[in-house]
């Protein structure tokens, strides 16, 4: 199914391409960096940087952007998304940032055009609470840990 959404592309983008699926079956489109050419960005290691994209987005009532870190610089750099995954709301209208954070041991210089994230539609359902018991189950209140093995809990 493909949906309609509205892009805004802010100036600073301008040359650039707009996000777009790398293959038939790819789940989410690629994020680039947005900065001035020659104004990159080093993020040191443990360091993290707010990256602008310059897009925004109107969305349709009932989905989410989500911002997703690129498989290939965690595992080349150990750089992500350090609000993974970032959501992006339907009712926002502003830029959309990327927040990096470098977990490597070097530098990670982003430059104009650099893949950074993925961004991933996807439908939201809202919940409605209903105060009162809850039904039991096998698993219970059993928690970090608990499934398949005896949790190992220190205490004092």
């Amino acid at each position: 199914m493909t949906v309609a959404v509205r892009v805004l592309r802010l100036p600073h983008a301008e040359g650039l391409d707009l996000p777009a699926y790398q293959t038939e079956g790819a789940a989410g489109l690629d994020l680039v960096a947005a900065l001035p050419e020659g104004a990159a960005v080093a993020i040191e290691p443990g360091a993290r940087a707010l990256v602008p994209t310059g897009l925004a987005l109107a969305l349709p009532e009932g989905y989410e952007a989500q911002v997703r870190p690129r498989s290939g610089l965690a595992l080349r750099h150990g750089v992500t998304v350090l609000n993974s995954p970032g959501t992006v709301d339907a009712d926002y209208r502003g830029e959309i940032g990327v927040l990096l954070v470098n977990h490597g041991a070097e530098a990670f210089r982003v430059e104009r055009g650099t893949r950074i994230a993925q961004l991933v539609l996807a439908r939201v359902e809202r919940l409605a609470w209903v105060e009162g018991p809850l039904d039991g189950t096998a698993r219970g209140a059993g928690g970090f840990g608990s499934t398949g093995h005896a949790p190992a809990i220190r205490r004092g």
